[in-house]
């Protein structure tokens, strides 16, 4: 969708006009899409202030923690004065003085079976920084079934992993695009994985990443060079080490394996 730019925006946007790659038809789609996103923190942070200041014309920001003090290591949305407020309405207001020609729905609650169809729908793309697997995987399964490309990222201590999830489509060679469910066919077991308090996280990391979502984002939204659908970025940050590790569909995942074609 594309839709009309004003004056203020021309000047706001010239650094994306001037790209071959973007120019007046690419920022008219920022400006016509709307986007999820998946948590306020660490990485939906610097995701949704990138987006923002991009002009992706709406931001739905779903998540229903409140500002701890613990969090203004790397969740740099929020502020001291902050510690206690819903995540979402600082960062609806923080968005605000980026840009206001973005239009920002903040969504205090938590995401479950029962709402995550009724959030996600009428969205174009969704952006999921959860730092959780029940999140995780509820959120890739719900935008399988809806045909809602999803750009999925996630924080360990000293590393993180990004990808960019269309399995409603197929490849050059129809062979149906992977599922999250092909990379990671279960969950691991509960406290297997230690959360964030537990073990710790690097502040900057999630800056690091949450950009490259951001990233990933515009480039669903106005297609460019080569995504990361059916490819895992690893990022090391002790080394500097990025990895591309390629996967492909799993015929026999739960969503859209052989067995459920035949349903």
């Amino acid at each position: 969708m594309r839709a009309k730019l004003d004056g203020d925006e021309i000047e706001r946007y010239a650094r994306h006009l001037v790209l071959r790659e973007i120019g007046g038809p690419g920022q008219q789609r920022l400006k016509g899409a709307r986007v999820a996103l998946i948590g306020a923190g660490g990485l939906g942070s610097p995701l949704a202030l990138y987006l923002a200041a991009a002009g992706v014309g709406h931001l739905t920001i779903v998540d229903d923690d409140v500002v701890s003090l613990s969090n203004l290591q790397r969740q740099i949305l929020h502020r001291t004065r902050d510690v206690g407020r819903a995540k979402t309405a600082r960062a609806a207001e923080a968005l605000a003085e980026i840009n206001p020609h973005v239009a920002v729905a903040p969504v205090q609650a938590r995401l479950s079976a029962e709402n995550v169809e009724t959030l996600l729908a009428g969205h174009d793309v969704v952006a999921d920084g959860s730092d959780n697997f029940e999140t995780r995987y509820l959120v890739s399964d719900a935008c399988c079934r809806m045909g809602l490309p999803l750009v999925t990222g996630a924080l360990g201590t000293f590393d993180a992993t990004l990808t960019t999830l269309r399995p409603f489509e197929s490849g050059p060679d129809g062979v149906p695009n992977p599922t999250y469910r092909c990379l990671f066919p279960e969950p691991p077991p509960p406290g297997a994985v230690p959360t964030c308090a537990q073990a710790g996280v690097l502040g900057a990391l999630a800056g690091t990443l949450g950009s490259m979502m951001a990233l990933e984002v515009i480039r669903q939204i106005v297609p460019f060079g080569e995504g990361l659908v059916g490819r895992l970025l690893m990022i090391d940050a002790r080394s500097w080490r990025f990895e591309t590790l390629a996967y492909a569909w799993d015929a026999e995942n739960v969503l859209t394996g052989r067995a459920s074609r035949q349903d």
